[in-house]
């Protein structure tokens, strides 16, 4: 089996009507509200780095553990870089890679979106609720 250096980008296309492609995995990964947050913040402050402390002050509502799996996701990714200074505690800072400031703009586009739309996605749920 060859693998594909990490530099080098990949050559194929995904399609997300394919059950076996990964595609839906990666949207189910980029599609939360942490990561639109945590890539929001990181954005930013692009191009300088934010410590995982400042993150999760920047993020109401996150716990701890679910900051460190979405970056752990994102950095796994590739979507963010992850650098750890030896000290104690260790101090951890993260900034968005290239691929991740890529990601800013369509989510940037979909939080806009959303934050436009709630009245109306509030309306159409009580009127679904009157129905029941």
């Amino acid at each position: 089996m060859t693998t594909r250096p990490a530099h080098t980008k990949a050559t194929h296309r995904g399609d997300l009507f394919d059950r076996d492609c990964p595609t839906r995995q990666l949207l189910d990964r980029i599609g939360t509200k942490w990561t639109s947050m945590a890539v929001k913040v990181l954005a930013e402050a692009a191009p300088d780095e934010v410590r995982f402390a400042e993150l999760r002050r920047r993020m109401p509502g996150v716990s701890q553990k679910m900051l460190s799996v979405t970056l752990q996701s994102l950095t796994r990714d590739g979507l963010i870089a992850r650098r750890v200074e030896p000290t104690v505690p260790p101090r951890v800072h993260y900034r968005l890679t290239e691929l991740g400031l890529s990601l800013e703009i369509p989510l940037s586009a979909l939080r806009t979106w959303a934050e436009d739309h709630m009245a109306e996605i509030d309306h159409a749920n009580a009127d679904f609720a009157a129905t029941d």
